[in-house]
Protein backbone atom coordinates (compact mmCIF):
# COMPACT_ATOMS: atom_id res chain seq x y z
CA UNK A 1 0.00 0.00 0.00
CA UNK A 2 1.38 3.10 -1.12
CA UNK A 3 1.99 5.29 2.05
CA UNK A 4 0.06 8.87 2.39
CA UNK A 5 1.72 11.66 3.92
CA UNK A 6 0.70 14.97 6.31
CA UNK A 7 3.47 17.48 6.22
CA UNK A 8 5.75 14.98 6.03
CA UNK A 9 5.02 13.05 8.54
CA UNK A 10 3.31 9.43 8.01
CA UNK A 11 -0.05 8.92 8.64
CA UNK A 12 -1.59 5.58 11.00
CA UNK A 13 -2.95 2.90 8.77
CA UNK A 14 -6.70 4.09 10.23
CA UNK A 15 -6.04 7.70 8.86
CA UNK A 16 -4.74 6.01 6.03
CA UNK A 17 -7.81 3.86 5.53
CA UNK A 18 -10.20 7.27 6.02
CA UNK A 19 -8.84 8.89 3.60
CA UNK A 20 -9.52 6.02 1.43
CA UNK A 21 -12.91 6.27 2.42
CA UNK A 22 -13.08 9.73 1.65
CA UNK A 23 -12.31 9.43 -1.78
CA UNK A 24 -14.51 6.28 -2.63
CA UNK A 25 -17.43 8.61 -1.33
CA UNK A 26 -16.57 11.11 -3.52
CA UNK A 27 -15.94 8.52 -6.50
CA UNK A 28 -20.15 7.48 -5.44
CA UNK A 29 -21.09 10.90 -5.78
CA UNK A 30 -21.25 11.59 -2.25
CA UNK A 31 -19.28 15.43 -0.74
CA UNK A 32 -18.37 14.02 2.74
CA UNK A 33 -18.06 17.69 3.12
CA UNK A 34 -21.49 19.03 2.37
CA UNK A 35 -22.40 23.07 2.06
CA UNK A 36 -25.95 22.85 2.38
CA UNK A 37 -27.91 23.60 5.66
CA UNK A 38 -29.24 20.19 7.63
CA UNK A 39 -31.93 21.25 9.60
CA UNK A 40 -32.28 19.54 12.87
CA UNK A 41 -35.43 19.79 14.85
CA UNK A 42 -35.11 17.80 17.96
CA UNK A 43 -31.60 16.71 20.47
CA UNK A 44 -31.27 13.07 22.01
CA UNK A 45 -32.56 14.66 25.26
CA UNK A 46 -35.67 15.72 23.81
CA UNK A 47 -36.55 12.72 22.44
CA UNK A 48 -36.14 10.90 25.04
CA UNK A 49 -38.28 13.35 27.29
CA UNK A 50 -40.93 13.84 24.67
CA UNK A 51 -41.39 10.26 23.40
CA UNK A 52 -45.61 8.72 24.13
CA UNK A 53 -45.39 5.31 22.99
CA UNK A 54 -47.66 4.40 20.55
CA UNK A 55 -47.46 7.93 18.70
CA UNK A 56 -45.22 8.33 15.37
CA UNK A 57 -42.84 11.10 16.51
CA UNK A 58 -40.76 11.52 13.26
CA UNK A 59 -37.43 13.59 14.26
CA UNK A 60 -34.20 15.31 12.31
CA UNK A 61 -31.30 14.81 14.13
CA UNK A 62 -27.51 15.04 13.27
CA UNK A 63 -24.37 14.11 15.51
CA UNK A 64 -21.53 11.86 16.02
CA UNK A 65 -21.71 8.00 14.70
CA UNK A 66 -20.43 6.61 17.90
CA UNK A 67 -20.70 2.67 17.45
CA UNK A 68 -21.96 0.61 14.99
CA UNK A 69 -23.77 -2.90 15.22
CA UNK A 70 -24.01 -4.39 12.07
CA UNK A 71 -26.10 -7.59 11.76
CA UNK A 72 -26.82 -8.38 8.37
CA UNK A 73 -29.23 -6.11 6.58
CA UNK A 74 -30.24 -4.40 9.38
CA UNK A 75 -28.25 -2.23 12.17
CA UNK A 76 -27.82 -0.84 15.37
CA UNK A 77 -26.01 2.58 15.85
CA UNK A 78 -25.09 5.29 18.29
CA UNK A 79 -25.45 8.86 17.39
CA UNK A 80 -24.05 11.68 20.45
CA UNK A 81 -24.93 14.98 19.70
CA UNK A 82 -24.47 18.02 22.48
CA UNK A 83 -27.33 16.92 24.57
CA UNK A 84 -26.50 12.84 24.67
CA UNK A 85 -26.58 9.90 22.72
CA UNK A 86 -29.61 8.10 21.35
CA UNK A 87 -29.85 5.12 19.37
CA UNK A 88 -30.20 4.38 15.58
CA UNK A 89 -32.06 1.34 14.10
CA UNK A 90 -31.16 1.14 10.59
CA UNK A 91 -32.53 -1.79 7.98
CA UNK A 92 -31.43 -2.10 4.34
CA UNK A 93 -34.33 -1.86 2.59
CA UNK A 94 -35.99 1.04 4.65
CA UNK A 95 -33.41 3.60 3.90
CA UNK A 96 -32.84 2.21 -0.01
CA UNK A 97 -36.29 1.58 -1.37
CA UNK A 98 -35.08 0.86 -4.57
CA UNK A 99 -32.89 -1.81 -6.18
CA UNK A 100 -29.57 0.54 -5.07
CA UNK A 101 -28.74 -0.37 -1.73
CA UNK A 102 -25.78 1.70 -2.18
CA UNK A 103 -26.01 3.93 0.83
CA UNK A 104 -26.64 0.86 3.02
CA UNK A 105 -24.66 -1.93 1.74
CA UNK A 106 -21.29 0.46 1.07
CA UNK A 107 -21.85 4.09 2.78
CA UNK A 108 -22.94 2.83 6.41
CA UNK A 109 -21.24 -0.42 6.82
CA UNK A 110 -18.10 0.33 5.25
CA UNK A 111 -17.39 3.69 4.87
CA UNK A 112 -18.44 5.75 7.70
CA UNK A 113 -16.41 5.47 10.36
CA UNK A 114 -16.41 5.89 14.45
CA UNK A 115 -16.26 9.88 14.60
CA UNK A 116 -18.04 10.43 11.21
CA UNK A 117 -21.14 13.36 11.76
CA UNK A 118 -24.24 12.01 9.79
CA UNK A 119 -27.86 13.91 9.75
CA UNK A 120 -30.48 11.44 9.87
CA UNK A 121 -34.29 11.39 9.20
CA UNK A 122 -36.55 8.54 11.27
CA UNK A 123 -39.73 7.87 13.82
CA UNK A 124 -39.39 7.30 17.25
CA UNK A 125 -40.03 4.18 18.49
CA UNK A 126 -39.16 1.60 21.47
CA UNK A 127 -36.78 -1.64 20.91
CA UNK A 128 -37.96 -4.53 22.19
CA UNK A 129 -35.68 -4.52 25.51
CA UNK A 130 -37.81 -0.77 25.90
CA UNK A 131 -34.92 1.19 24.71
CA UNK A 132 -36.48 4.41 22.82
CA UNK A 133 -34.90 4.79 19.39
CA UNK A 134 -35.11 6.41 15.56
CA UNK A 135 -35.95 4.27 12.96
CA UNK A 136 -33.44 5.57 10.21
CA UNK A 137 -35.28 6.58 6.71
CA UNK A 138 -32.34 8.56 5.50
CA UNK A 139 -29.33 8.92 6.12
CA UNK A 140 -26.34 11.82 4.84
CA UNK A 141 -22.86 12.08 5.21
CA UNK A 142 -22.27 15.66 6.87
CA UNK A 143 -18.42 15.46 8.01
CA UNK A 144 -15.56 12.79 7.21
CA UNK A 145 -13.43 12.21 10.23
CA UNK A 146 -9.70 11.59 8.96
CA UNK A 147 -8.56 10.59 12.62
CA UNK A 148 -9.87 8.20 15.12
CA UNK A 149 -11.25 9.28 18.39
CA UNK A 150 -9.44 7.68 21.35
CA UNK A 151 -12.29 6.00 22.56
CA UNK A 152 -12.20 4.24 25.82
CA UNK A 153 -12.88 0.65 25.98
CA UNK A 154 -14.70 -1.81 28.33
CA UNK A 155 -13.43 -5.50 29.19
CA UNK A 156 -15.71 -8.01 30.06
CA UNK A 157 -15.23 -7.44 33.60
CA UNK A 158 -16.18 -4.00 33.54
CA UNK A 159 -12.66 -2.49 33.24
CA UNK A 160 -11.86 0.71 30.94
CA UNK A 161 -9.01 0.72 28.69
CA UNK A 162 -7.71 3.34 26.74
CA UNK A 163 -9.96 6.04 28.34
CA UNK A 164 -8.90 9.41 27.63
CA UNK A 165 -7.81 10.91 31.47
CA UNK A 166 -4.13 12.17 30.81
CA UNK A 167 -4.79 15.90 31.91
CA UNK A 168 -2.19 17.26 29.34
CA UNK A 169 -3.85 15.71 26.18
CA UNK A 170 -7.01 16.79 27.41
CA UNK A 171 -6.19 20.52 27.95
CA UNK A 172 -4.22 20.21 25.01
CA UNK A 173 -7.04 18.64 22.78
CA UNK A 174 -10.40 20.08 24.35
CA UNK A 175 -11.98 19.27 21.63
CA UNK A 176 -11.39 15.81 21.63
CA UNK A 177 -12.20 15.70 25.17
CA UNK A 178 -15.69 17.17 24.74
CA UNK A 179 -16.35 14.42 22.35
CA UNK A 180 -15.64 11.27 24.20
CA UNK A 181 -15.70 12.65 27.87
CA UNK A 182 -19.19 14.43 27.17
CA UNK A 183 -19.23 15.04 31.51
CA UNK A 184 -16.79 17.66 31.09
CA UNK A 185 -19.44 19.80 28.96
CA UNK A 186 -21.29 20.07 32.42
CA UNK A 187 -18.47 21.71 34.05
CA UNK A 188 -18.37 24.58 31.41
CA UNK A 189 -22.37 24.79 31.78
CA UNK A 190 -22.46 25.29 35.33
CA UNK A 191 -19.31 28.27 34.81
CA UNK A 192 -21.67 29.86 32.20
CA UNK A 193 -24.55 29.54 34.91
CA UNK A 194 -22.23 31.41 37.16
CA UNK A 195 -21.81 34.09 34.84
CA UNK A 196 -25.46 34.57 34.25
CA UNK A 197 -26.72 34.29 37.48
CA UNK A 198 -23.48 37.10 38.81
CA UNK A 199 -24.43 39.53 35.66
CA UNK A 200 -28.33 38.45 36.86
CA UNK A 201 -27.77 39.85 40.26
CA UNK A 202 -25.93 42.70 39.40
CA UNK A 203 -28.33 43.86 36.59
CA UNK A 204 -31.01 43.77 39.10
CA UNK A 205 -29.08 46.32 41.74
CA UNK A 206 -28.94 48.93 38.34
CA UNK A 207 -25.45 48.40 38.10
CA UNK A 208 -23.87 49.06 34.57
CA UNK A 209 -22.25 46.38 32.11
CA UNK A 210 -19.26 48.08 30.65
CA UNK A 211 -15.75 47.62 28.60
CA UNK A 212 -12.39 49.08 29.65
CA UNK A 213 -9.50 48.93 27.31
CA UNK A 214 -7.52 45.50 27.50
CA UNK A 215 -4.08 47.22 26.23
CA UNK A 216 -2.72 50.02 28.40
CA UNK A 217 -0.25 52.39 28.11
CA UNK A 218 0.11 51.66 32.28
CA UNK A 219 -0.43 48.95 34.28
CA UNK A 220 -2.01 49.10 37.16
CA UNK A 221 -5.03 48.32 39.88
CA UNK A 222 -3.00 44.97 41.00
CA UNK A 223 0.53 43.77 42.35
CA UNK A 224 1.80 41.91 39.29
CA UNK A 225 4.44 41.32 36.39
CA UNK A 226 2.41 42.58 33.18
CA UNK A 227 2.92 41.36 29.76
CA UNK A 228 4.10 43.83 27.04
CA UNK A 229 4.24 44.50 23.71
CA UNK A 230 4.18 47.48 21.30
CA UNK A 231 1.96 49.43 18.85
CA UNK A 232 3.74 50.54 15.53
CA UNK A 233 1.53 53.01 14.53
CA UNK A 234 1.91 54.46 17.43
CA UNK A 235 5.47 53.73 18.20
CA UNK A 236 4.84 53.49 21.65
CA UNK A 237 5.07 49.92 24.89
CA UNK A 238 1.70 48.90 25.83
CA UNK A 239 0.49 46.71 28.18
CA UNK A 240 -2.00 43.60 28.68
CA UNK A 241 -4.36 44.96 31.92
CA UNK A 242 -3.32 43.44 34.81
CA UNK A 243 -6.70 44.60 36.24
CA UNK A 244 -9.53 47.43 35.40
CA UNK A 245 -9.68 48.98 38.02
CA UNK A 246 -8.56 52.59 37.18
CA UNK A 247 -10.42 52.92 34.21
CA UNK A 248 -13.75 52.26 36.43
CA UNK A 249 -13.02 54.83 38.60
CA UNK A 250 -12.20 56.76 36.49
CA UNK A 251 -16.12 56.06 35.17
CA UNK A 252 -17.59 56.75 38.48
CA UNK A 253 -15.77 59.96 38.27
CA UNK A 254 -17.56 60.52 35.23
CA UNK A 255 -20.62 60.39 37.03
CA UNK A 256 -22.02 56.43 36.89
CA UNK A 257 -23.36 55.09 40.51
CA UNK A 258 -22.79 51.76 39.70
CA UNK A 259 -20.33 49.80 36.60
CA UNK A 260 -19.07 46.47 36.74
CA UNK A 261 -17.04 44.30 34.44
CA UNK A 262 -16.28 40.91 33.20
CA UNK A 263 -12.60 41.14 32.15
CA UNK A 264 -10.08 39.74 30.83
CA UNK A 265 -6.80 40.22 32.83
CA UNK A 266 -3.35 38.66 32.89
CA UNK A 267 -0.12 38.43 34.79
CA UNK A 268 3.29 37.16 33.76
CA UNK A 269 3.73 34.93 36.44
CA UNK A 270 3.97 31.28 37.28
CA UNK A 271 1.40 28.81 36.21
CA UNK A 272 -0.16 26.18 39.06
CA UNK A 273 -3.55 24.60 39.53
CA UNK A 274 -4.77 27.82 40.87
CA UNK A 275 -3.25 30.29 38.18
CA UNK A 276 -3.39 30.67 34.62
CA UNK A 277 -1.52 33.51 32.66
CA UNK A 278 -4.84 34.58 31.08
CA UNK A 279 -8.03 34.48 33.31
CA UNK A 280 -11.28 36.29 34.06
CA UNK A 281 -12.34 38.91 37.27
CA UNK A 282 -15.39 41.00 37.85
CA UNK A 283 -14.57 44.05 39.11
CA UNK A 284 -17.48 46.07 40.31
CA UNK A 285 -17.60 49.81 42.06
CA UNK A 286 -20.30 51.13 43.52
CA UNK A 287 -20.27 55.08 44.59
CA UNK A 288 -21.01 56.22 48.32
CA UNK A 289 -20.63 52.79 49.65
CA UNK A 290 -17.86 51.38 51.58
CA UNK A 291 -16.04 47.97 52.28
CA UNK A 292 -18.46 46.80 55.27
CA UNK A 293 -21.55 46.78 52.50
CA UNK A 294 -19.25 45.05 49.86
CA UNK A 295 -18.80 42.10 52.04
CA UNK A 296 -22.79 42.17 52.52
CA UNK A 297 -23.44 42.34 48.97
CA UNK A 298 -20.94 39.07 48.06
CA UNK A 299 -22.38 37.02 50.66
CA UNK A 300 -25.53 37.99 48.86
CA UNK A 301 -24.44 37.20 45.96
CA UNK A 302 -22.24 34.53 46.19
CA UNK A 303 -25.18 33.08 47.97
CA UNK A 304 -27.36 33.27 45.17
CA UNK A 305 -24.81 31.49 42.60
CA UNK A 306 -24.64 28.73 44.77
CA UNK A 307 -29.03 28.72 45.20
CA UNK A 308 -28.84 29.42 41.35
CA UNK A 309 -26.24 26.67 40.15
CA UNK A 310 -26.92 23.57 43.01
CA UNK A 311 -30.36 24.79 44.74
CA UNK A 312 -28.69 24.69 47.81
CA UNK A 313 -25.86 26.87 49.72
CA UNK A 314 -23.73 23.32 50.53
CA UNK A 315 -21.40 22.67 47.94
CA UNK A 316 -19.17 19.76 47.30
CA UNK A 317 -15.20 20.60 46.54
CA UNK A 318 -12.55 18.16 46.82
CA UNK A 319 -12.95 16.19 50.54
CA UNK A 320 -14.57 19.21 51.96
CA UNK A 321 -18.40 20.48 52.37
CA UNK A 322 -18.10 24.18 51.69
CA UNK A 323 -21.41 25.88 52.67
CA UNK A 324 -22.00 29.45 51.63
CA UNK A 325 -24.81 30.10 53.66
CA UNK A 326 -24.88 33.73 55.22
CA UNK A 327 -22.93 34.92 57.52
CA UNK A 328 -19.58 34.43 56.71
CA UNK A 329 -16.98 33.96 59.17
CA UNK A 330 -14.61 37.41 59.43
CA UNK A 331 -11.07 37.88 61.01
CA UNK A 332 -8.93 40.81 60.46
CA UNK A 333 -5.32 39.52 59.06
CA UNK A 334 -3.59 40.38 62.71
CA UNK A 335 -5.90 38.32 63.66
CA UNK A 336 -6.09 35.05 61.19
CA UNK A 337 -2.19 35.07 61.89
CA UNK A 338 -2.30 35.15 64.96
CA UNK A 339 -5.06 32.76 65.41
CA UNK A 340 -2.79 30.36 63.14
CA UNK A 341 0.47 30.98 64.39
CA UNK A 342 0.26 31.81 68.12
CA UNK A 343 2.54 35.33 67.17
CA UNK A 344 0.88 38.54 67.22
CA UNK A 345 2.49 40.69 64.66
CA UNK A 346 0.33 44.11 64.88
CA UNK A 347 2.77 45.98 66.51
CA UNK A 348 6.02 45.04 65.01
CA UNK A 349 7.99 46.55 63.30
CA UNK A 350 9.45 45.36 59.34
CA UNK A 351 12.74 44.21 60.68
CA UNK A 352 11.27 41.75 63.50
CA UNK A 353 8.59 41.01 61.35
CA UNK A 354 11.28 39.62 58.73
CA UNK A 355 12.52 37.77 61.40
CA UNK A 356 9.53 35.97 62.53
CA UNK A 357 8.83 35.29 59.04
CA UNK A 358 12.47 33.41 58.85
CA UNK A 359 11.67 31.27 62.35
CA UNK A 360 8.20 30.52 60.83
CA UNK A 361 10.33 29.05 58.08
CA UNK A 362 8.51 31.69 55.09
CA UNK A 363 11.34 32.72 52.76
CA UNK A 364 11.61 36.25 52.42
CA UNK A 365 13.94 38.78 50.83
CA UNK A 366 15.42 42.37 50.70
CA UNK A 367 13.18 43.35 48.42
CA UNK A 368 9.93 42.77 50.62
CA UNK A 369 8.78 45.90 52.65
CA UNK A 370 6.52 45.32 55.82
CA UNK A 371 3.20 44.27 53.90
CA UNK A 372 4.93 42.39 51.80
CA UNK A 373 6.12 40.36 54.83
CA UNK A 374 2.96 40.00 56.38
CA UNK A 375 0.79 39.16 53.17
CA UNK A 376 3.65 36.09 52.79
CA UNK A 377 3.43 35.06 56.57
CA UNK A 378 -0.52 35.24 55.67
CA UNK A 379 -0.35 33.05 52.62
CA UNK A 380 2.18 30.39 53.90
CA UNK A 381 0.56 29.85 57.41
CA UNK A 382 -3.62 31.04 57.05
CA UNK A 383 -4.76 31.07 53.83
CA UNK A 384 -4.45 27.03 52.67
CA UNK A 385 -6.42 26.47 56.35
CA UNK A 386 -9.15 28.60 55.49
CA UNK A 387 -11.75 26.31 53.91
CA UNK A 388 -15.04 27.85 54.63
CA UNK A 389 -15.89 30.94 53.24
CA UNK A 390 -14.10 33.62 55.25
CA UNK A 391 -13.62 37.09 55.08
CA UNK A 392 -10.22 38.82 56.26
CA UNK A 393 -10.02 42.46 57.06
CA UNK A 394 -8.28 45.78 57.92
CA UNK A 395 -4.90 44.77 55.58
CA UNK A 396 -1.63 47.07 56.20
CA UNK A 397 -2.45 50.22 54.37
CA UNK A 398 1.20 48.85 52.74
CA UNK A 399 -0.12 46.32 51.43
CA UNK A 400 -3.21 47.90 49.83
CA UNK A 401 -1.44 51.35 48.05
CA UNK A 402 -5.78 51.89 46.59
CA UNK A 403 -7.38 51.42 49.48
CA UNK A 404 -8.80 54.21 52.25
CA UNK A 405 -6.67 54.37 55.44
CA UNK A 406 -8.82 52.77 58.12
CA UNK A 407 -11.18 55.04 59.67
CA UNK A 408 -10.10 53.57 63.68
CA UNK A 409 -6.98 51.67 63.14
CA UNK A 410 -3.62 53.66 62.08
CA UNK A 411 -1.73 51.59 60.04
CA UNK A 412 -4.49 49.59 58.03
CA UNK A 413 -6.64 50.11 54.91
CA UNK A 414 -10.50 49.11 54.72
CA UNK A 415 -10.01 45.99 52.71
CA UNK A 416 -11.22 42.40 52.74
CA UNK A 417 -10.47 39.70 51.07
CA UNK A 418 -12.58 36.55 50.66
CA UNK A 419 -10.73 32.97 51.35
CA UNK A 420 -11.93 29.77 50.51
CA UNK A 421 -11.37 26.40 50.10
CA UNK A 422 -7.71 27.92 51.28
CA UNK A 423 -7.47 30.19 48.40
CA UNK A 424 -8.66 34.29 47.70
CA UNK A 425 -11.62 34.26 46.04
CA UNK A 426 -12.16 38.32 46.06
CA UNK A 427 -10.63 41.19 46.79
CA UNK A 428 -12.63 44.62 48.05
CA UNK A 429 -11.70 47.79 49.48
CA UNK A 430 -13.36 51.19 51.02
CA UNK A 431 -11.37 52.87 47.50
CA UNK A 432 -9.18 55.38 48.03
CA UNK A 433 -10.24 58.96 46.80
CA UNK A 434 -7.62 61.23 48.26
CA UNK A 435 -5.66 62.43 45.32
CA UNK A 436 -3.03 63.85 47.92
CA UNK A 437 -2.95 60.52 49.86
CA UNK A 438 -3.21 58.12 46.51
CA UNK A 439 -0.06 60.55 45.20
CA UNK A 440 2.13 59.44 48.14
CA UNK A 441 1.07 55.61 48.07
CA UNK A 442 1.98 55.25 44.58
CA UNK A 443 5.49 57.22 45.02
CA UNK A 444 6.10 54.70 48.20
CA UNK A 445 5.09 51.88 45.63
CA UNK A 446 8.20 53.39 43.30
CA UNK A 447 10.41 53.21 45.80
CA UNK A 448 9.64 49.53 46.51
CA UNK A 449 9.98 49.22 43.08
CA UNK A 450 13.80 50.78 43.43
CA UNK A 451 14.12 48.20 45.82
CA UNK A 452 13.86 45.31 43.21
CA UNK A 453 9.90 44.48 43.59
CA UNK A 454 8.93 43.91 40.05
CA UNK A 455 5.32 43.92 41.48
CA UNK A 456 5.05 47.33 43.03
CA UNK A 457 2.90 49.43 41.07
CA UNK A 458 3.64 52.29 38.52
CA UNK A 459 2.53 55.97 39.09
CA UNK A 460 -0.69 56.73 36.82
CA UNK A 461 -0.65 60.63 36.58
CA UNK A 462 -4.01 60.47 34.27
CA UNK A 463 -5.87 58.53 37.33
CA UNK A 464 -4.63 61.11 39.83
CA UNK A 465 -5.54 63.75 37.55
CA UNK A 466 -9.34 61.98 37.30
CA UNK A 467 -9.45 61.63 40.67
CA UNK A 468 -8.59 65.12 41.65
CA UNK A 469 -11.69 66.03 39.65
CA UNK A 470 -13.67 64.60 42.65
CA UNK A 471 -14.42 60.70 43.29
CA UNK A 472 -17.06 59.86 45.24
CA UNK A 473 -16.78 57.73 48.48
CA UNK A 474 -16.62 54.00 46.82
CA UNK A 475 -16.82 50.30 47.32
CA UNK A 476 -14.74 48.47 44.72
CA UNK A 477 -14.90 44.49 44.43
CA UNK A 478 -12.31 42.11 41.89
CA UNK A 479 -14.13 38.84 42.40
CA UNK A 480 -11.69 35.76 40.72
CA UNK A 481 -14.24 33.68 38.15
CA UNK A 482 -12.20 31.21 37.58
CA UNK A 483 -11.71 30.18 40.96
CA UNK A 484 -15.15 30.40 41.76
CA UNK A 485 -15.82 28.02 39.01
CA UNK A 486 -13.36 26.01 40.80
CA UNK A 487 -15.35 25.49 43.87
CA UNK A 488 -19.15 25.49 42.29
CA UNK A 489 -17.80 22.88 39.92
CA UNK A 490 -16.02 20.50 42.11
CA UNK A 491 -12.75 21.10 40.16
CA UNK A 492 -9.53 20.40 41.38
CA UNK A 493 -7.53 22.82 39.08
CA UNK A 494 -7.96 26.01 37.03
CA UNK A 495 -6.94 24.48 33.90
CA UNK A 496 -10.24 22.16 34.27
CA UNK A 497 -12.58 25.39 34.15
CA UNK A 498 -10.92 27.05 31.08
CA UNK A 499 -11.72 25.28 27.57
CA UNK A 500 -7.83 26.27 26.45
CA UNK A 501 -5.57 26.52 29.34
CA UNK A 502 -2.49 28.07 28.22
CA UNK A 503 0.14 25.19 27.58
CA UNK A 504 3.38 24.76 26.55
CA UNK A 505 4.83 23.76 23.23
CA UNK A 506 4.07 20.11 22.11
CA UNK A 507 7.06 18.87 21.56
CA UNK A 508 8.15 17.45 17.87
CA UNK A 509 11.24 15.85 17.50
CA UNK A 510 11.85 14.44 14.28
CA UNK A 511 14.27 11.63 14.80
CA UNK A 512 15.57 9.66 12.14
CA UNK A 513 14.85 5.66 12.62
CA UNK A 514 16.63 2.50 11.20
CA UNK A 515 14.76 0.31 9.18
CA UNK A 516 13.76 -1.90 11.60
CA UNK A 517 13.31 1.05 14.38
CA UNK A 518 10.74 1.89 11.62
CA UNK A 519 8.93 -1.36 11.20
CA UNK A 520 8.43 -1.70 14.58
CA UNK A 521 7.13 1.59 14.62
CA UNK A 522 4.61 1.25 11.99
CA UNK A 523 3.32 -1.86 13.13
CA UNK A 524 2.53 -0.26 17.29
CA UNK A 525 1.13 2.99 14.90
CA UNK A 526 -1.87 0.46 14.38
CA UNK A 527 -2.75 -0.33 17.67
CA UNK A 528 -1.04 2.60 19.40
CA UNK A 529 -0.55 -0.24 22.99
CA UNK A 530 0.30 -3.98 22.35
CA UNK A 531 1.58 -6.28 24.56
CA UNK A 532 5.70 -6.50 24.00
CA UNK A 533 5.76 -9.92 23.19
CA UNK A 534 2.69 -9.60 20.53
CA UNK A 535 4.76 -6.65 19.03
CA UNK A 536 8.32 -8.66 18.83
CA UNK A 537 6.17 -11.64 17.50
CA UNK A 538 4.67 -9.18 14.90
CA UNK A 539 8.13 -7.53 13.86
CA UNK A 540 9.69 -10.81 12.59
CA UNK A 541 13.18 -9.92 14.24
CA UNK A 542 16.03 -11.59 16.15
CA UNK A 543 16.31 -11.11 19.67
CA UNK A 544 19.64 -9.55 18.81
CA UNK A 545 17.86 -7.26 16.37
CA UNK A 546 14.70 -6.54 18.69
CA UNK A 547 16.41 -5.58 21.65
CA UNK A 548 18.69 -3.23 19.62
CA UNK A 549 15.36 -2.17 17.93
CA UNK A 550 13.38 -1.69 21.06
CA UNK A 551 15.93 0.37 22.57
CA UNK A 552 16.47 2.97 20.16
CA UNK A 553 13.10 3.39 20.36
CA UNK A 554 12.56 3.65 23.99
CA UNK A 555 16.04 6.26 23.46
CA UNK A 556 14.17 8.33 20.81
CA UNK A 557 11.56 8.25 23.21
CA UNK A 558 8.76 7.69 20.48
CA UNK A 559 6.99 4.61 22.42
CA UNK A 560 7.52 3.40 25.75
CA UNK A 561 7.36 0.16 27.91
CA UNK A 562 5.46 0.00 30.89
CA UNK A 563 4.55 -3.35 33.12
CA UNK A 564 1.19 -3.97 34.71
CA UNK A 565 0.73 -6.80 36.87
CA UNK A 566 0.58 -9.08 34.35
CA UNK A 567 2.45 -8.11 31.03
CA UNK A 568 4.98 -5.43 29.39
CA UNK A 569 3.28 -3.42 27.36
CA UNK A 570 4.32 -0.90 24.82
CA UNK A 571 2.96 2.16 23.68
CA UNK A 572 3.10 5.30 21.08
CA UNK A 573 4.40 8.58 22.97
Amino acid sequence: MQKIYRMNKALSEQEIVRRESLQKLRDLGIEPYPAARFDVDITSKQIKENYKKGKEQKVVIAGRLMSKRIMGKASFAELQDADGRIQLYLNRDVICEGEDKTVYNTVFKKLLDIGDIIGVKGVVFTTKVGEISVKVKELKVLTKSLRPLPLPKVDADGTIHDAFTDPEKRYRQRYVDLVVNPEVKDTFIKRTQLTNSMRSFLNEKGYLEVETPILQPLYGGAVAKPFKTHHNTLDMELYLRIANELYLKRLIVGGFDGVYEFSKDFRNEGMSRFHNPEFTQMELYVAYKDYTWMMDFVEEMVEKIAMDLHGKTEVEAGDNIINFQRPWKRYTMYEAIEHFTGIDISKMDEATISETAKKLGVTVDKSMGRGKLIDEIFGEKCEGQLIQPTFITNYPVEMSPLAKKHREHEGLAERFEAICNGKEICNAFSELNDPIDQRIRFEDQLELGKRGDDEAMLLDEDFLRAIEYGMPPTAGLGIGIDRLSMIMTNSNSIQDVLFFPQMRPEKKVEVALSEDEKLVFDLLKKETKMPLNNLKEQSGLSNKKWDKTIKGLTKHKVVKVSKTDDNLFCEVL
